[in-house]
C-alpha cells in the first residue's frame, strides 16, 4: 500500500464524485494514482532553476477572419416551424426539478 495515498482516500474521493466502484477497482485506482504522485515527487527533486518558463513550447500565430455581417435567419420563418412558441420565443419544457 501507498504512504502517499490510501484507499480510504481514493474511496472517499470516489464517493464525492459519486462513482460506485468496486474493491478491485479502488485498489487500481490507488496503484495509479500512487504512481502518478511518485512520478510528480520525481519532478519535484528536478534541478530547474535555469530553465526559462514558457506557456507554449512552439510559436503560434493567431489566424482571425475579418468579421462579416451576413444576414440572420428570418424570427417569423423560424418561430412557424418550432414545436411551440410563447410570446415570440421557443417555449421549451422544464426539466430541472422534474423526477424522470
Amino acid at each position: 500500500m501507498s504512504d502517499r495515498i490510501s484507499a480510504e482516500t481514493v474511496t472517499k474521493v470516489a464517493r464525492l464524485a459519486r462513482l460506485d466502484l468496486t474493491p478491485e477497482e479502488i485498489e487500481r485506482t490507488t496503484a495509479e494514482l500512487d504512481g502518478m504522485l511518485e512520478h510528480f515527487a520525481d519532478i519535484d527533486t528536478l534541478q530547474l532553476d535555469d530553465v526559462v518558463p514558457m506557456t507554449q513550447p512552439y510559436p503560434l500565430e493567431n489566424v482571425f477572419r475579418d468579421d462579416v455581417i451576413v444576414p440572420g435567419l428570418d424570427r417569423d420563418e423560424v418561430l412557424a416551424v418550432a414545436p411551440a412558441v410563447e410570446d415570440g420565443r421557443f417555449r421549451v419544457p422544464p426539466i430541472i426539478g422534474l423526477d424522470a
